[in-house]
This record gives C-alpha cells, sequence and structure tokens, in this order.
C-alpha cells in the first residue's frame, strides 16, 4: 500500500508523553484522510521510551519504532527519513504535533507551491511561548547562520514538511548530525535552489527539553564550525 505522508519524530527518554502524544497524533493523522506512517527515530533512551514504542506499534499498525543505540537527534531524523516511504515527509516533534502545521504544509506541497516548507517560530505572525532562554537560543543560532552561512530565512528548527523525492539527495548530502542537522538540511535546500515557503507556527512545548541548555550549548557551537567547514569550505557536496 503506498503512504502519502511520514510523520518522522526523534524520541529520546520521552516515556511520560509518548504515548499520549502518539495516541493524539494517530487521532489527527486520521481526520487529514491521507495514508499515512508514524516513524519514531529512537536515539539512545535510558528509560522506557523503547517499550513505550513497541507498545504503539503493536496497537497502530502504521506506528513503528527504531533505534539508534545513541542519543543522536540528527542521525535519528536523517535515518527516519531516509526509512519513509510516504511521498511526503513531516519532521515533527514529540512534544508538539501540531495538526494545523501538518494541514497548511501539505496543502502547499500538494500544491506545488514550494518543495520544504519550513514551521517558523520567528517569522511575523509567529508565537513561540517558550522560556526566554530557549526563544533567546533560537534567535542567536539564526543570526549565527545569517552572518556565517548566508542563510536568508528566519528558522531553521523544528517543524518541517517536505516532497521526499525532490529532498533526500540533499538528506544523503548533509555531513553534520545532532542538533545542526536540521540547519544542514534548510540550508543545504536552500542553496540548491528548492522551492521553500516559510510560515508561521505556536510552540507551547508540553515538558522541559530533554536535554538541558548548558549541555546543548557547547555541542551546537562545535557543530556549527563542522557545518560551516562542511558548506562553506567544502562547498555543496
Amino acid at each position: 500500500m503506498s503512504v502519502h505522508v511520514s510523520v518522522v519524530i526523534p524520541v529520546y527518554n520521552e516515556e511520560a508523553i509518548l504515548h499520549a502524544a502518539v495516541v493524539e497524533l494517530v487521532d489527527q493523522m486520521r481526520e487529514l484522510g491521507k495514508s499515512y506512517e508514524i516513524l519514531l527515530a529512537e536515539n539512545g533512551s535510558s528509560d522506557a521510551t523503547v517499550a513505550k514504542g513497541e507498545e504503539l506499534a503493536a496497537r497502530f499498525p502504521e506506528v513503528s519504532i527504531f533505534s539508534l543505540g545513541e542519543p543522536n537527534y540528527g542521525a535519528a531524523l536523517k535515518e527516519g527519513i531516509r526509512r519513509a516511504r510516504g511521498r511526503y515527509v513531516i519532521c515533527e516533534e514529540i512534544d508538539l504535533c501540531d495538526a494545523d502545521f501538518h494541514r497548511r504544509a501539505l496543502q502547499i506541497l500538494e500544491s506545488g507551491e514550494a518543495s520544504l516548507v519550513v514551521g517558523s517560530k520567528a517569522m511575523a505572525g509567529a508565537s513561540d511561548e517558550r522560556p526566554l532562554m530557549r526563544r533567546a537560543g533560537t534567535i542567536v543560532l539564526n543570526g549565527l547562520l545569517r552572518v556565517t552561512l548566508g542563510f536568508k530565512g528566519t528558522d531553521t528548527h523544528g517543524l518541517k514538511a517536505f516532497d521526499r523525492e525532490a529532498l533526500l539527495p540533499i538528506v544523503d548530502a548533509c555531513l553534520v548530525d545532532k542538533d545542526i542537522f536540521a540547519s544542514e538540511l534548510v540550508i543545504r535546500a536552500e542553496r540548491a535552489g528548492v522551492p521553500i515557503r516559510e510560515i508561521p507556527v505556536r510552540v507551547l512545548e508540553l515538558r522541559p527539553p530533554t536535554i538541558g541548555l548548558a549541555r546543548r550549548v557547547p555541542n551546537v557551537l562545535r557543530n556549527l564550525a563542522k557545518l560551516f567547514v562542511a558548506i562553506r569550505i567544502k562547498g555543496q557536496g
């Protein structure tokens, strides 16, 4: 059976919200009236995330889970995209699952208006209700991407939807993983001339980040340096 849309969600230590979030997402996807699959890309959880994911996969035939064995958001997302069978792919966050974004993004993709839709937390009309430090982190990261790599958009992280066939070569060309994979994907797509549309989203997280800023910031800075080398110095690949 062909699949119209694949929803890829990296999960790490999400036992507290995984069941409720996936059940709600299944309901949302059914309301769209299109064939779908949900891929849970588990990466290095130390809690019961895998067990709960397997229970959900046994309950819902549209849900599947695979494990990387180490904490790596970008690698999990990349592998999930590669495994996806849908014509369109939605990259989601387990604590967001924004049905409104799904509808709007799919309308844009299906109309041929764009091949990549980015849900922006920073553009006019968006509502970022995360804590101040998280909002500041997004502003700083996007500013660095604009200064160092000429990024022209307003956001690279968070919700995305795209035509899988059009973006898969760019996904495969990405060299940096962890948190910066999402940024590399958007920037490479922009540089390749992929038609991109940003749409404003509301962000209200259901729980604190599973990895705190104190641990994330040094990793992000290191991977930003790798991204600069991968794109600015080595070229687009």
